[in-house]
């Protein structure tokens, strides 16, 4: 697939011909002045990944000493590459450290699997292993529609057994897919977190949710944090995360769990409506990539049945028949707060909500509000501090991260299954996994 930058070409080329040595960022501000577009870090970060891939297509000129180091680096996986002649001291007298020094010698960071610092030489320089497989390809070209359609036989299901019940909703949140949770092998507690843990889990969910069924229509609410983080990094970035897998994996591990959950479920209800969270400060744009290809997949076979919402909005609602409404969010979203909604209500969290409330779903006699979200990995159901809406902290699927684990302690991690009657009443079944 042709990338959006590819227009930029010839201007790439331009600015390598007069400054071989440039680096790709400032060719990517460089760009964006030259056709007065306004900055923005995220796609001035994108543009200059785009020209590190392409450099060695675009640019001729660069010296064949600069290509041939390039191609040796990047083919280098099984062991570390000195980069003789190289230094690691920075033109101020500092050490740089390896994201700097990267981009001085124009080397992929991206792509670096692990590196160490050499300094008994006399000249400090860094020896770096590199990944073998290619960069990742931009999220935003993925086009699942082309990918999926006319490759999935439609399914047509059977008729299922009648259920009293009005509606069963099975709510999870913070699965942090490739989370490494022992990351050194001497955490405070112990423990593992991978696709063998995360699909036992999913087991465990899908069983008790078929044992407390109620209803033939089921509502799935995944609250963000569905995937750990892109690059091992939050969504803000700066903000380094250990992980056990990469950009990849992860996706093929978060893509298997989002079908395979939807796989377990389908034969026993006629009607599954899905809606996840894709604002949120560990998955973002990761997370909606990952459930945007289960969207398209999911839709493509079960047509008829099988309903998915991806929420880009940090929060956003959804009504249900005849006066209930549910009021989504992950708690924390990926750009602007820096602290999210609390676990315990304060009087600056009610009247948000109750300005959202006003603002677009308005008052309605016997009007019943579930306002839910994750981020805190907490089980916290308020019910009583507003008489307006019900506040609802729900767990991290996930067991807690070794910073977690140590700054706070070994949290319950689990999930919460409902059934809503025709009466208007329910009942709420918790589940905790054991540590």
């Amino acid at each position: 697939m042709i990338s959006k930058w590819a227009v930029y070409d010839n201007e790439i080329k331009e600015i390598y011909l007069k400054d071989s040595k440039t680096n790709c960022s400032l060719a990517a501000k460089a760009i964006f002045k030259a056709n007065e577009i306004v900055f923005d870090c995220a796609l001035t970060e994108n543009l200059a990944r785009y020209i590190n891939r392409n450099k060695a297509r675009l640019v001729v000129s660069v010296p064949e000493a600069a290509i041939a180091e390039k191609t040796e680096t990047t083919t280098e996986t099984n062991q570390y590459f000195g980069h003789k002649g190289f230094t690691a001291i920075s033109p101020s007298g500092g050490i740089m450290d390896i994201e700097t020094y990267c981009k001085f010698y124009q080397l992929d960071f991206d792509k670096v699997k692990s590196f160490k610092l050499v300094s008994h030489t006399g000249t400090p320089y860094y020896n770096i292993a590199f990944f073998e497989s290619e960069p990742d390809k931009e999220l935003i070209e993925i086009d699942f529609l082309s990918i999926f359609k006319d490759k999935i036989e439609v399914v047509s299901l059977k008729k299922k057994k009648k259920y009293p019940g009005a509606l069963d909703r099975l709510t999870y949140a913070d699965v942090h897919v490739a989370m490494n949770v022992n990351p050194d092998g001497f955490t405070l507690y112990p423990g593992e977190w991978n696709e063998v843990e995360l699909l036992k889990r999913q087991d465990e969910m899908v069983l008790w949710a078929l044992n407390h069924q109620n209803s033939n229509r089921l509502l799935i609410h995944e609250l963000g944090d569905f995937m750990d983080g892109y690059n091992a990094e939050t969504v803000r970035g700066g903000h380094s995360l250990p992980q056990n897998m990469d950009n990849q994996t992860a996706f093929d591990v978060g893509l298997r769990f989002k079908i395979r959950l939807i796989e377990s479920l389908i034969p026993y209800y006629s009607k599954i409506e899905c809606v996840n969270i894709c604002d949120d400060n560990h998955a973002g744009s990761f997370g909606y990539i990952v459930n945007s290809a289960f969207k398209t997949y999911i839709e493509y076979k079960y047509p008829n049945n099988v309903r998915v919402i991806n929420q880009r909005k940090f929060i956003d609602h959804y009504f249900e028949a005849p006066n209930h409404y549910f009021i989504l969010t992950h708690g924390k979203d990926g750009k602007n707060l820096k602290f999210g909604f609390k676990p315990i209500l304060d009087d600056k969290q009610v009247n948000k909500i109750n300005e959202y409330i006003d603002e677009f779903i308005g008052y309605k006699k016997g009007m019943k509000i579930e306002f839910g979200k994750g981020d805190s990995h907490q089980y916290i159901f308020d019910n009583s501090t507003s008489t307006r809406f019900l506040y609802q902290n729900f767990p991290a699927f996930s067991p807690p991260s070794n910073w977690v684990k140590t700054n706070f302690k070994n949290t319950m991690s689990g999930f919460v299954f409902f059934n809503y009657y025709k009466d208007g009443q329910k009942s709420d079944h918790p589940y905790f996994f054991k540590p």
